[in-house]
């Protein structure tokens, strides 16, 4: 895709699942890519599996620390001399059930780390790199986040703000900045796993493609929004879901 080689990235919530599938797309594609995630060791597999230190940058810590996020922006900068792309994949969904029984920690929780920090590593990466030089930002935000999502509302709830900002941000930093956002549905993630595990074919059977997601599907669309080839495009949220909602499922 045009406009990705040499560029830099930083990926969120990035040492499997779909935040690996969107760093392995940009390597490919010819970026350097800084991944984050709590756990250190896992980092360090996601790293040797994106090409080693001549391709990637494992930074573990909290996506909703302040202080990890400017240390990753720094060591993005002292590492690779720049930060051109930005992708927000880190998300939680530690309860299901309904609304009314939630434990509004929890929902605060949720929030934050889905929505709020999200708002914070473009804070920073605008701040550092972007206000001055350019670059675009994706979000990984949710079908959940577009209508109902029973048992998830809260999840869903938090991705529906994520839709927003990603349009908000869009309109207050262009032209320098663009930034679009995915909305899958389920993807064959650890994360996901309770909602298919056991019954894949009977829930891919609700997808008029199917079958569920796979990381590098997501990895795809992500790298074409990053891209020069949507150079046109901000404000966004693509729906990246197996044609799901077009049968009315989330």
């Amino acid at each position: 895709m045009r406009g990705l080689a040499g560029k830099v990235a930083v990926v969120t919530g990035a040492s499997r699942g779909i935040g690996l599938g969107i760093a392995q797309r940009l390597v490919e594609e010819g970026a350097k890519v800084v991944v984050t995630a709590r756990k250190p060791e896992a980092l360090t597999e996601a790293v040797e599996a994106l090409g080693g230190s001549a391709h990637a940058l494992g930074v573990a810590g909290n996506a909703g620390d302040p202080e990890h996020r400017d240390e990753v922006v720094a060591r993005t900068l002292e590492t690779f001399g720049r930060l051109d792309l930005l992708v927000n994949n880190t998300g939680i969904n530690p309860t299901y059930g309904p609304l009314v029984d939630l434990d509004l920690d929890v929902a605060r929780k949720i929030l934050d780390t889905n929505a709020v920090a999200a708002l914070g590593w473009v804070q920073a990466a605008h701040h550092a790199w972007m206000k001055e030089h350019g670059g675009a930002v994706v979000n990984v935000s949710s079908v959940a986040g577009l209508k109902p999502a029973p048992g998830i509302a809260m999840y869903g709830a938090s991705k529906a703000t994520l839709i927003s900002l990603t349009e908000s941000l869009a309109e207050e930093l262009g032209p320098r900045v663009r930034v679009n956002g995915v909305a899958p549905a389920v993807v064959k993630t650890r994360f996901a796993s309770a909602l298919y595990e056991g019954r894949e074919d009977e829930v891919a059977s609700a997808y008029p493609l199917k079958r569920l997601g796979e990381p590098e599907d997501i990895g795809a669309v992500v790298a074409f929004l990053l891209s020069d080839d949507a150079g046109w495009m901000t404000g966004q949220t693509l729906v990246v879901d197996g044609g799901l909602t077009l049968t009315g499922g989330v």
